[in-house]
């Protein structure tokens, strides 16, 4: 199931490049991006509603707490960035150097969670980069 998941949010994220391109057309990136922000926000606040998922609030440990406001603090310095770059400049060029995310979220893994990194996976994240770096050309 989760490869359904991941593929539904390949689709999701590639719509929300273009419609934000399309969308941020004389408008500030950030004031676009506040806009995103708080239809996430009411969207996932209606989905922890609808699913009764809110009682699960006090039993969250504070490091836990820490970290989702850590990757909160990540994902909104993330979205600034991703909106000016996006403003600025072309969607076939901003989206593949946003998506090399990728490597850097394995390497990060690796490093600072102790994932396994074989061989195999070094190969695919070379091709990633040089896969990207040819596109931005």
């Amino acid at each position: 199931m989760w490869l359904l998941y991941a593929i539904l949010s390949a689709v999701f994220a590639a719509l929300t490049s273009i419609l934000a391109k399309i969308g941020i057309e004389n408008v500030n990136s950030h004031l676009a991006t506040a806009i995103r922000t708080t239809i996430v926000l009411f969207l996932s606040w209606g989905i922890v509603f609808l699913t009764r998922a809110h009682s699960g609030i006090s039993s969250i440990s504070y490091r836990s707490f820490l970290f989702l406001i850590l990757s909160g603090l990540a994902t909104g310095a993330s979205w600034l960035f991703f909106y000016k770059a996006l403003q600025l400049g072309e969607v076939s060029k901003v989206v593949p150097i946003d998506k090399a995310s990728i490597i850097l979220s394995v390497l990060f893994a690796f490093f600072f969670l102790g994932e396994p990194l074989n061989a195999r996976a070094v190969c695919g994240l070379v091709l990633l980069g040089a896969g990207t770096f040819l596109m931005i050309l």
